[in-house]
């Protein structure tokens, strides 16, 4: 062996080896994954591995509660938070540790104010980054880019929600499934929350069709986890078109959101780069724009940022100029906008700016999307 090749293994040994992701995914609450994430636990330590429970949680629930004995739990922190002791994942304890396998549920969880991380996924990226594989678990209605059909569903909207990225790195997502029929019968039979909430849960969130369209949810995630997951491992194929996708936001808060929540779901489904472009006009000068707007907007990049974009900002007068020259300059061939005010067939007519950009995306083999 050569130098140069001795010093290039000795490289690859030193460099650090980032742990490996597996999360188990779930409709809701009830269907088994913190069952299984114990059940792979026992599994694990019977194999030798080193393996540690960071942090589960059994919501007291008898057969998952049993399974937790026999296995080695790494103590969670004690934190005082407005007169109260809670307990959280202790973060520091378990890069210390450093065990080759931790256990750590409840992934879409809040940290008390103050902590190391906002939020438990970034504990775990941590984690991960120290070399350690994690093994968590997440129901559908907390990923990012699903939240608005999440509450159109049920209702209610998720404040505790894990950026898609999360799962697209996951080495490994798993959909841990039941019928709605089976998870009604483990609520009727005390397995899920006790029985003074059973009433109302069957009023509620647990109704056969609200669980029909969450299973469907989870079900659709985890196959394009695969289908990505093949794509990009077995039949990678450096002449098929990658796509490149561009969501065109302004200031208004509600759209924003939308139309970077829809392209984070186009982009994960074709495993693809996307960016989100800002163009600030005249009109939306700082001395022009409201504090509220230019706060929604910050949250809106923030939010872009967190499930995967690349945020583009922008001062120009000429929006089809701006979104035209993004495009070249970063290979886009797919642009993503909000459904226009006017009659779209109004605004192609009479919207010299509309039409000009129409066709000089068709020029250039740009897709247009309009999202509602």
């Amino acid at each position: 062996m050569d130098n140069q090749s001795a010093e290039n293994w000795l490289e690859r040994i030193a460099a650090p080896r980032k742990g490996k992701l597996k999360v188990y995914v779930g409709m809701s609450a009830g269907v088994g994954k913190t069952y299984r994430m114990l059940q792979e636990a026992h599994s694990l330590l019977a194999s030798g591995i080193n393996l540690k429970i960071g942090y589960i949680e059994t919501h007291n629930r008898k057969e998952t509660h049993a399974l937790t004995d026999g296995l080695p739990f790494i103590p969670r922190k004690e934190v005082f938070y407005k007169g109260k002791r809670l307990e959280e994942l202790d973060l520091q304890a378990i890069l210390l540790l450093h065990p080759a396998v931790v256990i750590v549920d409840e992934l879409a969880h809040s940290n008390i104010p103050g902590s190391r991380n906002e939020k438990r996924w970034q504990d775990v990226l941590e984690i991960l980054d120290a070399g350690i594989d994690v093994i968590t678990a997440v129901n559908i209605q907390h990923i990012e880019s699903i939240n608005e059909e999440v509450k159109q569903i049920t209702g209610v909207e998720v404040s505790e929600r894990v950026p898609d990225k999360i799962l697209q790195s996951a080495d490994e997502v798993v959909n841990i499934d039941l019928t709605a029929d089976e998870l009604i019968t483990r609520l009727k039979e005390g397995k899920i929350y006790d029985s003074s909430k059973v009433q109302q849960a069957l009023q509620n969130f647990f109704r056969p069709e609200k669980i029909l369209q969450l299973r469907e949810l989870a079900l659709k995630e985890v196959a394009g986890q695969v289908e990505r997951k093949v794509d990009h491992e077995v039949i990678r194929d450096q002449q098929l078109r990658h796509e490149k996708f561009l969501a065109c936001i302004s200031s208004n808060h509600e759209k924003a959101q939308q139309i970077i929540r829809k392209t984070a779901r186009l982009s994960s489904y074709y495993n693809s780069e996307w960016f989100v472009l800002y163009v600030q006009t005249p009109r939306e000068s700082a001395d022009r724009i409201s504090l509220a707007a230019q706060r929604h907007l910050i949250n809106n990049f923030k939010l872009a940022t967190q499930a995967g974009a690349e945020v583009i900002r922008l001062k120009q007068s000429n929006v089809a100029e701006a979104i035209l020259q993004v495009c070249s300059e970063k290979s886009i061939t797919t642009v993503c906008i909000g459904k226009p005010h006017l009659n779209l067939l109004q605004v192609i007519i009479r919207t010299g700016v509309f039409n000009k950009l129409l066709k000089s995306l068709s020029v250039n083999d740009i897709d247009l999307i309009i999202l509602s």
